[in-house]
């Protein structure tokens, strides 16, 4: 008939050294940091990340804006490069209308496919300079996701690597301990003295 032991590092036994105990007892303390500490470590760094990236995403509706400009340049034959948001684009020449009446053009990245005189959506700083368009919601969310799986992430690797360390210098005590047992037994055994 078989029994289990449960708790056996945990039990009151005479080959049990310190190291078995502190080592038994980082078991469950890594399980709950993992399982617990790590996602609640994420969530809040995932929340406090939201918070900024809803305050720099406002920043950036608060300074920029947007113009409907007439693409007045060539586009160039050349590839299109990749703007945020995954989309192709190329610098051309544009130009609009200020509210007072007079004219303005800049080089701005336009959509992939675009022709002279379609018209585009163009944004600008406070300085007239043209500027990606601010983040909308989606890229909060996807900011806020990022930082909280990364921050998970990081924890739970920090806490294997605190067990790694930690039973390494129990394996090494523990060692040392049957070294020092061993040669206090040993001269008994063999009948050679130390």
């Amino acid at each position: 008939m078989r029994t289990r032991v449960r708790g056996r590092r945990l039990r009151r036994n005479p080959l049990r050294r310190r190291s078995d105990v502190v080592e038994a007892w980082t078991a469950p303390a890594v399980a709950v940091l993992l399982f617990v500490g790590a996602p609640l470590l994420g969530a809040a760094a995932a929340w406090w990340g939201h918070g900024q990236a809803q305050a720099v995403a406002a920043e950036q509706r608060a300074e920029r804006h947007r113009v409907r400009a007439a693409v007045t340049g060539r586009t160039p034959d050349t590839l299109p490069s990749v703007q945020a948001g995954g989309q192709h684009s190329y610098r051309a020449t544009v130009r609009w209308s200020t509210p007072d009446g007079g004219e303005r053009s800049i080089t701005a990245r336009v959509p992939a496919g675009t022709r002279h005189g379609d018209t585009v959506d163009v944004w600008l700083d406070t300085r007239g300079r043209s500027v990606p368009p601010p983040a909308d919601d989606s890229a909060v969310r996807q900011r806020s996701v990022a930082v909280g799986a990364c921050t998970t992430i990081g924890a739970a690797l920090t806490v294997l690597l605190a067990h790694c360390g930690v039973r390494k210098v129990a394996l090494r005590r523990r060692m040392a301990e049957w070294d020092r047992d061993w040669a206090l037994t040993e001269p008994q055994w063999t009948h050679r003295r130390a």
